[in-house]
């Protein structure tokens, strides 16, 4: 009686979940994603390159000799069994195998299999032809972001780094998702004209992660120590959603890739404001800075890279270590705290930052000195981050 009453209690709160999951899902409302995913969607996503479309004529071709095949091989078993029952007053043949029987099951499945690979062979091969192209970007993965460098083509110098968007992090820790992009949108989306052929170069910093974006039809592993490419030719415009589609650690999630696809006009625009705003964010490393200062843009750098992980108040969360208070962040010998953000620590689980420069991380090392309840008056010029580097 007290294992019935267990089993009864346990399927009661199985059922009590489920209701609250269901619940949840109801009470925040989704609608499609332009170059995203859709609601209840059963195919893959609209394509927007020539690649994407035959991938999706390959998924349908399958699909369709799959199903037909399933249903001729069930449709004659089920008949030979149901016709040929034993209570109906049939008896077992005996007899041998049957040399046309063995060529025509073994040269029927080879032509089938012939017929599919001949179509996906050359998408295949066209998917990895990246040459003759008007654009070269190198995608780096990194524990948990994106980096873009532009180094071919319209844009050539151009580097920056892509990470969740603050305020969908903000949401997904508070637990109240909104829009139809959540989790999805990025800071910094990577930017390409339309109708041009785009080289991506993939490698990774840290862990294998996958660069993916499923209208563009495009899907490469990120690999450390490894170059691969792949290529793309957007023919609309729009903004278009993927993911890193390599399981790469704990903030695998919070990894989106968002791709902005802008006329060939507003790209010329684009490359040339952001060239702008590099060349107003180029810092000579030999400047020396006032503490204040160089705090209050450690601050906007802290904001943008590390309150995803460390939180705003720096008390960290969970395994997240808290830097307010931290004994490394106290320690008089600044240069620990400088190893740490080159390098990382912990096997990866605090990720290097190296891709900053040596002003952005002198910034934040002496912001994280000076804030909160860590009142040490030290100060880190970048001269002393570019020395350490070496």
């Amino acid at each position: 009686m007290k294992s019935i009453s267990n089993k009864l209690a346990l399927l009661l709160c199985r059922a009590g979940i489920w209701t609250g999951a269901w619940v949840a899902s109801t009470a925040y409302a989704v609608n499609d994603l332009p170059g995203g995913p859709a609601v209840n969607q059963m195919n893959l996503h609209p394509a927007v390159t020539k690649i994407a479309e035959e991938q999706h004529w390959l998924h349908w071709m399958m699909m369709i000799i799959c199903t037909v095949i399933f249903v001729a091989v069930f449709a004659v078993m089920f008949y030979s069994i149901w016709k040929h029952r034993k209570s109906a007053g049939h008896k077992a043949a005996n007899f041998h195998e049957s040399v046309t029987v063995e060529i025509l099951w073994t040269a029927a499945p080879f032509l089938i299999v012939i017929l599919m690979c001949l179509p996906a062979t050359k998408v295949l091969v066209a998917s990895k032809d990246t040459t003759n192209a008007d654009l070269t970007v190198k995608v780096t993965g990194y524990q948990w972001k994106w980096g873009y460098d532009y180094i071919k083509g319209e844009g050539e110098g151009l580097a920056y780094i892509s990470t969740l968007d603050s305020s969908q992090r903000a949401m997904s820790n508070a637990g109240k998702p909104e829009g139809d992009d959540y989790l999805l949108r990025v800071d910094n989306p990577l930017v390409v004209p339309v109708g041009k052929k785009v080289r991506v170069i993939t490698t990774a910093n840290d862990v294998i992660h996958a660069f993916s974006v499923n209208s563009l039809g495009i899907k490469q592993d990120a690999i450390p120590g490894f170059v691969r490419d792949t290529w793309f030719r957007a023919e609309k415009v729009g903004t278009y959603y993927g993911q890193c589609q390599e399981l790469c650690g704990k903030e695998h999630a919070y990894m989106p890739i968002q791709v902005k696809v802008v006329s060939v006009e507003d790209y010329s625009l684009w490359v040339d404001g952001e060239k702008k705003k590099q060349a107003a964010k180029a810092d000579d490393p030999a400047k020396v800075w006032a503490v204040d200062d160089l705090a209050k843009r450690g601050e906007k750098v802290y904001a943008a890279n590390c309150a995803a992980c460390h939180q705003a108040s720096g008390k960290g969360a969970g395994a997240i270590k808290a830097l307010d208070g931290s004994a490394l962040v106290l320690d008089a010998d600044k240069l620990k705290q400088v190893a740490v953000l080159l390098n990382g620590q912990n096997n990866g689980a605090m990720p290097a930052w190296k891709q900053l420069s040596d002003t952005e991380i002198a910034a934040v090392i002496t912001f994280t000195k000076n804030n909160w309840s860590n009142k040490t008056g030290q100060l880190v010029q970048p001269a002393e981050v570019l020395a350490a580097r070496k």
